[in-house]
């Protein structure tokens, strides 16, 4: 399937569009994506300068660890889902959306996606790392407009396993793993959009044209 995605266009940049700095994310490849898409993100690294039309949590790491540092901004995340604004979660980020996660079972997620992070019952080789094909499961999901069976970036050894209707694709490491999620203004992806080439930039762009 040949993908469109053009670049240097103005579509981003009227938008507020806030990526969140709280020190365990791949800011620089995040922004580098969107910037080159056309918009004009801005990092915020402190809630006081919360303000935005859409918002990129971006993640690298443990759950316990991200949980502690992602807690000043929770309030203003949540004061946002609540009004509609879209936010965006990557791999960790995603999933500080549910309640919990095995990787730090005594530490609480955010609940916003009912469920919890289990580490993947699979034979081969963790930390999954590298290109593999997704399956889309909600043909309407927003993220996917204009997409199909696309190989996208992983780099996980745990994923979401959420209790609600919300996985919006899937993909097969040895067993089925949650590859996005999408809950009404919530979206989530296991794999690196931005790491993920042309498809990658197509779902970037589509979350910028919601």
């Amino acid at each position: 399937m040949h993908i469109r995605v053009d670049r240097g266009k103005t579509i981003g940049q009227t938008m507020k569009l806030a990526i969140i700095d709280y020190g365990m994310g791949n800011i620089k490849s995040v922004c580098n994506a969107f910037t080159y898409l056309g918009a004009k993100p801005v990092i915020v690294d402190a809630p006081s300068r919360f303000n935005a039309d859409k918002i990129i949590i971006p993640g690298v790491g443990s759950f316990g660890d991200g949980v502690k540092n992602l807690a000043p901004f929770v309030p203003k995340i949540k004061d946002a889902v609540v009004s509609g604004t879209p936010v965006l979660g990557i791999c960790l980020g995603l999933h500080m959306f549910l309640d919990n996660s095995e990787e730090s079972p005594r530490v609480p997620g955010m609940g916003l996606i009912k469920g919890g992070v289990r580490k993947l019952q699979t034979r081969m080789k963790l930390p999954h790392i590298g290109w593999n094909s997704i399956k889309i499961e909600k043909k309407r999901c927003p993220l996917f407009r204009g997409l199909g069976e696309e190989y996208v970036y992983f780099v996980h050894s745990y994923h979401p396993m959420p209790k609600e209707n919300t996985i919006a694709a899937t993909a097969r490491y040895g067993c089925e793993v949650t590859a996005a999620v999408w809950k009404d203004n919530i979206y989530g992806t296991q794999f690196h959009p931005e790491k993920s080439g042309k498809a990658g930039l197509k779902m970037l762009k589509n979350f910028l044209e919601l």
